[in-house]
C-alpha cells in the first residue's frame, strides 16, 4: 500500500477565473500544471539533463527528451509512438507498472544512461533499443519478447534483462546473448522481486551489477507455498478467473534466495541467508571495489534488520549493523560506501528520528552525520571529496521539503546548511558526480518550476520556469486560485497534529459552508503538505466547500513517537485524531457542523469506513475507495509490521477490522471499487457489502470494470470524481455559487 496516494497525485491543477474549473477541463490536455516533467537525470558528465513529458495532444504518452547544458537549448530525443505506434504489454509488464504506480502513463515509462554518456537504454512496449545521442533518430532494437528491468552495466560491456523469468546479459562488443539462470517458470522467479518487495519494499528491481562488471547478484523467489487468491477480475466483456498467489496476514511468504552469477562464463553460486528461511530479503549492494556484496536481511516480525556483508573471494560473511526495534524498523535506501574503503553511511531511527551515521568496515559507528530533534527524508546525494553528503529533510517546517548539506566528518550534525530556499517543496535529482541537482519546486500557488542548480544552490538556469503566464494552461483559473491555509492542533497524548484547509470560493465569514474532508492516514504517507495541490481539492473548494485535511498521528515523515503510536490497532488513534479534527471544524463559526463529508481510497478507504462506523453523529456522508475492511486480507509485509501476527495479535486485528464497528454506521455511503484490483482485492468490498446488506444498512455502489487499485484509465477516473462530486453534492447540498 505504499503511496497509493498516487490516484491523488496524478489529478494536479488548480482554479478558476472568468471560466470556473470544471471536471471536463481537469481531465483534458493539456495539464493544468503545465508541461509537467518526471525522471529527470543528470548524464554522467553532466552535460545534458534528461526527462520523460507527456504530449501536447496526451499528457499521459510519455516521450523522451533533453536540455543541453551548453547551448541550454530542450529537444524531443525520442518520440515513442514513431518507436513503437502501438503498445501491447504483457501481463507482467502491466503488473510491474501497478506496483510502480504507472499503470495510467504510456510510451516511455523509464530510461537509463550508458556510463560514458553517449548512449541511454530506453524500453518500450517490451523491446529493448539502444540510443545514440549522436543519431538519435536511429534507435538500435537490442532485445525483444516481452523484456522486463533492462540495465546498462556499470562499465557499458552489457546489457542485461528479464525475461519469462530468468536473467540474460547481451554482449555489446559482440551482440551475442546469454540466458544466465534457466531455471525460472512456474513459482521460481530469477532476477524479480516477490510481489510484497515489490508493493511494500520499494524494490522495483530483483538484480544488481558488481560495480567491475564482474558479476550480478541476484534473487530468485519460489511462492510455491503462497496461497493461491482465487478471484474474478470483472471486465466489461468478460470475466477472467485469476489465480493470484496474494500472502495475506499470516501466511508463508515466498523463499526468497540471492545469488551472484558471473556474465561471462554463467557460474553461479549461491549466499547463505540463514537458517531461518522466513526472512525478507529487502536490499542488497556491492561496495565500490566489487570485493563485497552486502544484503540486508529483515525478520518475518519486522522488529530486527540486519547489515550483512559478504567477501565474494571466500564467500564469509559478516554482520556490520543490526537495527532493532519494540514496534518495527523502518527500511531506507541511504546505504553508501566510501570508495576510499574506509567505511560506509547508514541511515537510522535509533535515536527517535532518522538520521545518517558513518561506521567504520568492522561495523563500529565512528560519528553522527545529523543529530537532533528533527530527521532526513533520504540521502539524495554524496560527495565524497569535498566531504559533503546532500539530504532532503522537513527540518524547518514539517509542511515542507528542503535540500540541506551536511560533512561527512559531522562538524554541523545539528546545523546542517539549508541550500534551497524558497519556502515550500524541493524534490532534487543530484548527477552522479554531484557537480549540480535538479530542482523540482512548488508550493500552493505554483505549479512545478524545475531549474537547474549547483550544489551551494545557485541557480544555472531554468529547465522549465512554468510560470503562470498568459501562454500557461492555468492561466484562465489563475485569478480565482482559492488559497490554502496551514494550523496546526493538538492530539490526545499531546503531540503535535498539522492540517491545512481551503476556504470555499468568495468566502464570507458569516456563513456557514459545508466540508469536504480528505483523508488517507496511513503510514508512509503525508498528506498536508505545502506544495502544488490536487485539483479536485480546488475544485471542491470553488463549488462551496471547506476543503480540510489532517494529517493523523502514524503519518508520514515524522519521529518515531509520533508513528508509532498506531502500532498493534490500525484505525484506534488515527480516527481519534481525524474526529478532534472534525470536532474543531464544528466549532469554527463559517462551518455548518451538520454538513461535513469524508473522502478517502485505499487507507483513505479504511479510514473514511471507520469514520463513519465512530463518527456518524458528526459525519453527514462519505464516500470509501478501495478500502481495506479486514487487515486479515491484506499482504503480509505491511500488515504484520504494524499489526504484528493475526495469532498473536487476536485483539489487535479484532479492534482494526471494520466490521467490529460498523453497526455504528448510519451516515450516508458511496462505496467504490476497481473490479479487478490485484493489491485491495475485491473481496474487502464484497464482505462491506454483505454487512451493509445484512444490517439493513442503504448505501450506494459505483464498481469498476477492469479497474486497478489506481483505477488508472482516464475516463473511469473522471467518471469516479464527477460520482463523489454528484453524491456530495446531494448529501451535503452546498450553497451554489
Amino acid at each position: 500500500m505504499r503511496f497509493i496516494l498516487s490516484f491523488l497525485a496524478l489529478l494536479t491543477a488548480g482554479s478558476a477565473s472568468a471560466e470556473r474549473l470544471t471536471l471536463d477541463r481537469m481531465y483534458s490536455d493539456q495539464s493544468l500544471s503545465g508541461a509537467g516533467v518526471r525522471a529527470l537525470k543528470v548524464s554522467p558528465d553532466g552535460a545534458r539533463v534528461t526527462f520523460l513529458r507527456g504530449r501536447d495532444d496526451n499528457q499521459f504518452q510519455l516521450d523522451l527528451w533533453e536540455f543541453n547544458m551548453k547551448d541550454k537549448s530542450t529537444r524531443r530525443l525520442v518520440d515513442s509512438k514513431v518507436l513503437v505506434p502501438e503498445e501491447n504489454l504483457s501481463d507482467a509488464e502491466k503488473a510491474r507498472r501497478e506496483r510502480e504506480r504507472t499503470a495510467s502513463l504510456k510510451g516511455i515509462i523509464s530510461y537509463s544512461w550508458s556510463p560514458d554518456g553517449k548512449q541511454l537504454l530506453v524500453p518500450l512496449a517490451g523491446n529493448l533499443y539502444l540510443v545514440d545521442l549522436s543519431k538519435p533518430d536511429t534507435a538500435r532494437l537490442v532485445a525483444s519478447g516481452n523484456v522486463i528491468d533492462p540495465k546498462i552495466s556499470p562499465k557499458g560491456k552489457y546489457v542485461s534483462f528479464v525475461r519469462d523469468q530468468n536473467l540474460y546479459v547481451i554482449d555489446l562488443a559482440t551482440g551475442k546473448e546469454r540466458q544466465l539462470t534457466t531455471d525460472g517458470k512456474g513459482t521460481v522467479h530469477n532476477g524479480e522481486a516477490e510481489f510484497v518487495a515489490q508493493e511494500e519494499m520499494g524494490q522495483r528491481t530483483g538484480y544488481y551489477w558488481a560495480p567491475d562488471d564482474s558479476a550480478i547478484a541476484y534473487r530468485s523467489y519460489d511462492e510455491a507455498q503462497v496461497p493461491v487468491a482465487r478471484r474474478f477480475e470483472i471486465y466489461a466483456d468478460r470475466t477472467d478467473v485469476v489465480e493470484q498467489r496474494y500472502p495475506a496476514a499470516g501466511d508463508p511468504n515466498a523463499i526468497v534466495g540471492l545469488h551472484i552469477v558471473s556474465p561471462v562464463t554463467g557460474e553461479i553460486r549461491n549466499i547463505d541467508l540463514g537458517p531461518n528461511k522466513d526472512i525478507y530479503l529487502v536490499r542488497t549492494d556491492w561496495t565500490p571495489n566489487a570485493k563485497a556484496l552486502v544484503f540486508q536481511r529483515q525478520t518475518r516480525d519486522q522488529k530486527k534488520l540486519e547489515l550483512i556483508s559478504v567477501d565474494v573471494a571466500s564467500m564469509a560473511q559478516k554482520v556490520l549493523v543490526t537495527e532493532t526495534a519494540q514496534t518495527w524498523t523502518t527500511l531506507n535506501d541511504d546505504l553508501r560506501f566510501l570508495s576510499s574503503g574506509k567505511g560506509f553511511i547508514w541511515s537510522s531511527e535509533r535515536s527517535g528520528y532518522n538520521h545518517l551515521y558513518m561506521f567504520d568496515m568492522n561495523g563500529k559507528v565512528l560519528h553522527p552525520i545529523s543529530k537532533g530533534a528533527w530527521g532526513i527524508d533520504n540521502l539524495l546525494a554524496l560527495d565524497e571529496k569535498a566531504g559533503k553528503v546532500y539530504v532532503a529533510s522537513n527540518k524547518d517546517a514539517v509542511t515542507d521539503k528542503q535540500v540541506y548539506v551536511l560533512n561527512i566528518d559531522g562538524s554541523n550534525a545539528d546545523k546542517p546548511k539549508r541550500i534551497t530556499q524558497a519556502d515550500g517543496w524541493h524534490d532534487a535529482s543530484f548527477a552522479p558526480n554531484g557537480a549540480l541537482f535538479v530542482d523540482s519546486w512548488s508550493d500552493p500557488a505554483n505549479p512545478p518550476q524545475i531549474s537547474i542548480r549547483r550544489p551551494d544552490g545557485e541557480m544555472v538556469t531554468w529547465l522549465a520556469h512554468n510560470e503562470v503566464d498568459a501562454s500557461h494552461p492555468y492561466y484562465k483559473y489563475k485569478s480565482d486560485h482559492l488559497p490554502t491555509e496551514y494550523g496546526t492542533m493538538k492530539a490526545k497524548d499531546g503531540q503535535t497534529l498539522y492540517y491545512s484547509m481551503i476556504k470555499p470560493y468568495k468566502f464570507d465569514a458569516s456563513k456557514k459552508y459545508p466540508v469536504y474532508l480528505s483523508t488517507y492516514g496511513g503510514p508512509h504517507a503525508q498528506h498536508v503538505t505545502r506544495k502544488w495541490g490536487d485539483t479536485f481539492d480546488q475544485y471542491m473548494a470553488q463549488q462551496g466547500y471547506v476543503v480540510f485535511r489532517l494529517d493523523n498521528r502514524g503519518s508520514g515523515r515524522r519521529e518515531r513517537a509520533f508513528t508509532d503510536a498506531i502500532y498493534h490497532n490500525l484505525g484506534k488513534v488515527e480516527v481519534e485524531d481525524q474526529l478532534a479534527g472534525i470536532d474543531w471544524l464544528g466549532k469554527q463559526s463559517f462551518v455548518d457542523a451538520k454538513r461535513i463529508g469524508v473522502y478517502g481510497w485505499s487507507y483513505g478507504g479504511f479510514m473514511a469506513l471507520r469514520l463513519l462506523s465512530q463518527g456518524s453523529d458528526k459525519i453527514a456522508a462519505g464516500v470509501s475507495g478501495a478500502p481495506v475492511t479486514d487487515w486479515k486480507l491484506y499482504d503480509t509485509h505491511y500488515t504484520e509490521q504494524f499489526m504484528g501476527m493475526p495469532s498473536e495479535n487476536v485483539e489487535g486485528y479484532k479492534q482494526s477490522n471494520v466490521f467490529y464497528h460498523v453497526d455504528g454506521l448510519k451516515s450516508k455511503l458511496l462505496l467504490i471499487h476497481g473490479m479487478a484490483d490485484d493489491n485491495v482485492l475485491f473481496t474487502n468490498s464484497t464482505k462491506m457489502i454483505d454487512a451493509l446488506v445484512n444490517r439493513g444498512v442503504q448505501f450506494e455502489l459505483m464498481t469498476y470494470p477492469g479497474a486497478k487499485h489506481g483505477v488508472a484509465n482516464r475516463l473511469q477516473r473522471k467518471h469516479v470524481q464527477t460520482t463523489i462530486d454528484a453524491f456530495f453534492r446531494k448529501h451535503l447540498k452546498p450553497e451554489s455559487n
